[in-house]
């Protein structure tokens, strides 16, 4: 089954944080991407820009309103996701207390929701 883990981090306290701790930072996930890719359960990830450069679309009244910035005010912001294959959830539990970012903030875990999960069964 694939899941995203969804990494939630303070970016207020990121951009106070000293460039040694940035570093060492940066080499923790490193060495977690690489592990992940090399146990074989690594699909895709990414690091996200700050909610700074959020642009949130919605639909309202049937027209397009358009916010620069984020849409919700909260102590932690979506800094980033990867996406893996995990036998169980058991198994991407483990994948996600390994995440740096469990550390720092909270690491979400959301199963993916397969095409063949939700089509009638013939």
């Amino acid at each position: 089954m694939r899941y995203m883990l969804m990494i939630n981090n303070d970016e207020s306290a990121l951009a106070a944080m000293p460039i040694d701790k940035i570093q060492q930072m940066s080499a923790a996930y490193s060495a977690y991407t690489e592990a992940l890719k090399k146990s074989g359960v690594w699909l895709a990830g990414e690091r996200l820009r700050p909610t700074q450069a959020t642009t949130s679309v919605r639909i309202a009244d049937g027209k397009t309103n358009v916010i620069d910035g984020p849409y919700a005010d909260t102590k932690e912001q979506l800094a980033g996701f990867y996406m893996i294959e995990a036998a169980d959830i058991d198994t991407a539990i483990e994948w996600a207390a390994r995440c740096p970012a469990a550390n720092t903030g909270t690491v979400e875990l959301r199963p993916i929701w397969e095409m063949a999960d939700y089509l009638p069964k013939t």
